[in-house]
């Protein structure tokens, strides 16, 4: 695998105004920006450091459309690799922005920390407000006004917690930094490709290999990514939106608290991507936990890509023969994806990284294909014909009426039946499996419903293994009931 990265745009849409909002930590920053926002984005917890990462978000006000960006919290002295790391990404947020808001504390005042990062501004010559946070009734309104002392204009009280004050932040904000710029939407059709798998396997890294640039904290220690970071990108000229999460712990592993919120926030971003990059680490190869992971994205019928990273690391006198091997007892272990597509990449060096990003837009357009409707009835009459549906000397022969795609994202297709009571398990897999083979859908979920008298009876040729004998003991319990 010798690729080398291709020219990837990760920066958000330029006429987008990008407002970052930085501070010390454990002043409410996040908070802040979820109220900005209407809707919870980044993690809050009381513990000081849950946000690592820059979040950015498409935002709102009165008819002006901006980018909002969360830092994580900024010290003078930093007493770790990881703090290192928070400054690094809270410097490249103020150099990229095109106005900030700095947090501070109405309860405690301004800080020492404060005046720190409040030169840091100066020295970045942006337009700043300051916004005093925590001021949620009078008294503490009218301290909010010792950080004039700061030197970056007429301090706004606000409360994150209450919504209150919200209003006059963004009106300073606009008088001080016009946003009259509107981000340019993506297509409706842009995939969402979400980089999932367990902790510490190089997601983050391969993130920033995508996009060209440090967007998310990169350490040797697990967890280090806590937020699922959304980011749009164009990858030879295509628009899409990249989404990086934290680590993926077996369930009993999984600490209370933020790193809690962490794991819940990754299975979201599973939920709402298109394609799902699980990614392997070259030197442990398909763990039980890789298959918990790839079960999740195929029950939520998301396409899957296999990416196998850390490969440069792999000894291999034969390069294409490791990965046939490699390729095997991976599809050997994932039995639920059949003929799931896999990618070698090595995000330290990005050697793999575009052949990657193409196997992904190319599964996302399968997820996006209209078939032909009468060559399905042909393909799917020409199947019944080769193999009749077995039947029950009880509840009868299964008929097939008629068949039609009824949407895609995922392909979902309707068969019309006499009834649905009477679909066997195995039938479902072999009308799955003839659609597969007939119109090329290896590597997409298809969404398959029969339809009858007895109702709808929904299946996914996608599902994991926990999830089919959890379906066969449910049926057992209720014999003739069809979900």
């Amino acid at each position: 695998m010798t690729d080398a990265p291709a020219q990837l745009e990760g920066a958000p849409p330029a006429a987008a105004a990008l407002v970052a909002i930085v501070g010390r930590p454990n002043v409410g920053k996040s908070s802040l920006f979820n109220a900005l926002l209407g809707r919870r984005s980044a993690i809050v917890a009381e513990e000081s450091g849950t946000t690592r990462d820059r979040v950015i978000a498409p935002a709102e006000f009165e008819g002006r459309r901006f980018l909002l960006a969360d830092t994580g919290g900024l010290v003078p002295q930093p007493e770790s690799d990881v703090q290192a790391h928070i400054g690094a990404q809270a410097d490249a947020a103020i150099e990229s922005a095109d106005a900030v808001i700095l947090v501070t504390d109405a309860r405690s005042g301004p800080a020492y920390a404060d005046e720190h990062v409040a030169q840091r501004l100066r020295q970045a010559g942006k337009p700043v407000v300051v916004a005093v946070n925590k001021a949620d009734n009078p008294a503490q309104e009218l301290s909010a006004f010792e950080a004039a002392s700061l030197g970056l204009g007429d301090p706004v009280p606000v409360s994150a917690l209450h919504r209150r004050g919200l209003g006059e932040l963004m009106d300073a904000l606009i008088a001080r930094a016009p946003m009259d710029g509107a981000p340019g939407d993506l297509p409706p059709d842009a995939p969402r490709i979400a980089i999932v798998g367990r902790p510490n396997v190089g997601k983050s890294a391969l993130a920033n290999a995508v996009l060209g640039q440090e967007r998310s904290v990169v350490s040797a220690a697990a967890g280090t990514t806590r937020d699922a970071l959304d980011t749009p990108f164009e990858f030879e000229g295509a628009p899409a939106v990249l989404i990086d999460t934290a680590g993926i712990r077996r369930r009993g592993a999984v600490q209370p608290g933020v790193e809690k919120f962490s794991v819940m926030r990754a299975a979201s971003a599973i939920h709402r991507c298109d394609v799902a990059l699980v990614v392997l680490d070259a030197q442990q190869p398909a763990t039980d936990q890789d298959l918990h992971i790839a079960g999740q994205a195929a029950d939520a019928f998301k396409s899957v890509l296999i990416v196998v990273n850390k490969w440069d690391l792999i000894e291999k006198d034969d390069p294409r023969r490791e990965e046939r091997r490699f390729v095997y007892g991976a599809r050997a272990r994932m039995r639920f994806l059949p003929g799931v597509p896999v990618a070698f990449v090595s995000a330290l060096d990005g050697s793999g990284v575009p052949a990657m990003l193409r196997a992904a837009f190319a599964l996302h357009e399968k997820r996006m294909e209209w078939v032909d409707g009468a060559r399905l009835s042909r393909v799917v009459m020409d199947a019944v014909s080769r193999h009749l549906p077995p039947s029950g000397s009880v509840k009868g022969s299964l008929k097939l009426h008629r068949v039609k795609q009824d949407g895609v994202r995922p392909p979902s297709f309707t068969f019309f039946v006499n009834n649905t009571g009477r679909v066997h398990f195995s039938y479902e897999r072999y009308m799955a499996n003839t659609i597969r083979e007939e119109f090329g859908f290896d590597g997409a979920p298809l969404k398959i419903e029969f339809r009858g008298k007895g109702g709808v009876h929904v299946i996914g040729d996608n599902r994991s293994k926990a999830a089919a004998r959890a379906r066969r003991k449910g049926a057992r319990a209720r014999p003739g009931e069809r979900r």
